[in-house]
């Protein structure tokens, strides 16, 4: 039974917000978007740099990285790129990027308990670290649309394969509506709505103009 003298109105510890939680992005590359079946390339990108904004509306820590970037294909899609100007791009040999060392402590670096982590291919770039970091006590977000595998069964194997290990799916757009929460925050209220407007698709189109409160 609910004790009602405890009840409050106040957030869940588990909730994201812009200083609980770090974004790890791996393997946004075009190559590897070239081998990507799991679902519409354009809606995963989408998905990916709405995240991105989001991260950087709130100032949440970001890590990069990339594996084998050849110079061919780059380190990262350009329109990840260009939300980060001048970021470090971790590369990496290691297909599970939590066996580098240098992707390790810049994670341990942001000082952040919640990892919020989206990359390419589900099946091996993002499971991999995400079940690593849930073996070290690290909580684990995995933005399942803005990640994509090499066919629709690798991608949903993978995303159940995270789940039974503890890991929580969110969206892109959950994670930004998580971070901001309130429209009364005025000052977040107008990036925030642009992020929507840009990548929300139809959500965006009744995004209020204007803050709330």
């Amino acid at each position: 039974m609910v004790d009602l003298a405890r009840v409050t109105a106040s957030p869940s510890p588990d909730l994201l917000t812009p200083d609980n939680c770090a974004v790890l992005f791996v393997d946004h590359r075009p190559q590897m978007f070239l081998g990507t079946g799991s679902g519409d390339r354009a809606a995963i990108l989408n998905a990916a740099v709405g995240l991105a904004k989001a991260a950087r509306v709130f100032g949440v820590p970001v890590v990069l990285s990339a594996v084998a970037a050849a110079p061919a294909s780059g380190p990262l899609v350009p329109q990840l790129a260009e939300v980060f100007p001048g970021h470090r791009v971790i590369g990496r040999t290691t297909m599970n990027a939590w066996e580098d060392v240098a992707f390790v402590e810049a994670v341990k670096a942001t000082g952040r308990g919640k990892l919020v982590i989206a990359g390419l291919w589900t099946e091996v770039c993002v499971a991999l670290p995400a079940l690593s970091a849930l073996a070290q006590d690290y909580e684990v977000y995995v933005v399942t649309d803005a990640c994509g595998g090499v066919s629709p069964q690798a991608h949903e194997h993978a995303v159940r394969r995270m789940l039974r290990a503890g890991a929580v799916p969110v969206t892109w757009l959950q994670v930004l509506l998580e971070l901001q929460r309130d429209w009364a925050r005025s000052a977040t209220y107008a990036a925030t709505a642009d992020v929507v407007e840009e990548h929300g698709g139809a959500y965006g189109l009744g995004t209020p103009g204007t803050p709330l409160a």
